[in-house]
């Protein structure tokens, strides 16, 4: 008895993490059993597209982040599950879907509004961007990805951000998609945050597989476009914010004495 309450106390540590995955593999369950035709309606109702939301159709800034159109669900649903309990057993679950919520309804609207304006401007026009998909999880799962910034060790952290930030970059570059746009701005959201959640929990061997994972995860989200630009552009971006890093540390200026700490940018390098 004493091990399945120890069970259950455990689970209720990832309680967050689980009732998603649970409504996800509902939602994407029932979706396949009633065939592609309501498969393609509900999509179509659910994406935050412009046509969608210029109608008042808010709803789907919600009900999108159910309905995952990104191939067999085993094969992305273990590294979704993995991101997201590793963040709520950093965090905690009010965290987790604070970060999770604004990467999804904040990069939606943002990206939302630069394709507005693009149309507005000429840039692009109705019919090309007004009815495009967009539904999925994967808005939020770049924004959790970016929260665990200041989760990570001092010595890792530096890397940790070049590598990521160069990334979104180089891959909004080449694809110029506006779903690559929208990841690469979760992702800067999440780091956003992450620097007001404050200190994290100590590192466990189980938190660290799940990172691995997690990142593994992370890494096609983002990178899906070009992996051997991504990869290529991760290195250099992260060589040198390590090399900004060991700059600040062993400058002068980067160990002032009898000044109270400050929390800035400077905090995340």
């Amino acid at each position: 008895m004493s091990m399945v309450f120890g069970l259950l106390a455990r689970l209720a540590q990832v309680r967050m993490t689980l009732a998603y995955a649970l409504i996800v593999t509902c939602v994407t369950t029932a979706l396949l059993w009633l065939g592609p035709e309501v498969q393609g309606r509900v999509i179509s109702h659910a994406s935050t597209n412009l046509h969608n939301l210029s109608h008042g159709r808010l709803g789907t800034l919600l009900g999108s982040a159910f309905v995952v159109d990104a191939g067999p669900i085993y094969v992305w649903l273990p590294g979704l599950v993995c991101l997201l309990a590793m963040a709520e057993l950093t965090w905690g679950s009010s965290r987790l879907v604070l970060a999770f919520a604004m990467g999804h309804i904040g990069a939606t609207l943002l990206v939302a509004a630069g394709l507005a304006s693009a149309v507005l401007f000429g840039w692009l026009s109705w019919p090309a961007v007004a009815r495009a998909t967009d539904v999925g999880m994967s808005y939020g799962a770049a924004a959790v990805l970016g929260a665990l910034t200041m989760a990570m060790p001092r010595h890792w952290r530096p890397g940790w951000i070049g590598w990521w930030l160069a990334i979104g970059v180089a891959v909004v570059a080449v694809g110029r998609d506006f779903t690559d746009v929208g990841h690469a701005v979760a992702l800067v959201l999440g780091m956003l945050m992450s620097m007001r959640f404050g200190r994290p929990a100590g590192w466990t061997p189980l938190r660290l597989v799940l990172l691995g994972i997690a990142a593994s995860f992370g890494y096609l989200v983002l990178a899906s476009t070009s992996m051997v630009l991504a990869t290529a552009s991760g290195v250099v971006g992260a060589a040198l914010f390590v090399a900004v890093a060991r700059w600040r540390r062993a400058s002068p200026d980067g160990d002032r004495t009898g000044e109270q700490p400050r929390v800035d940018i400077g905090q995340c390098v």
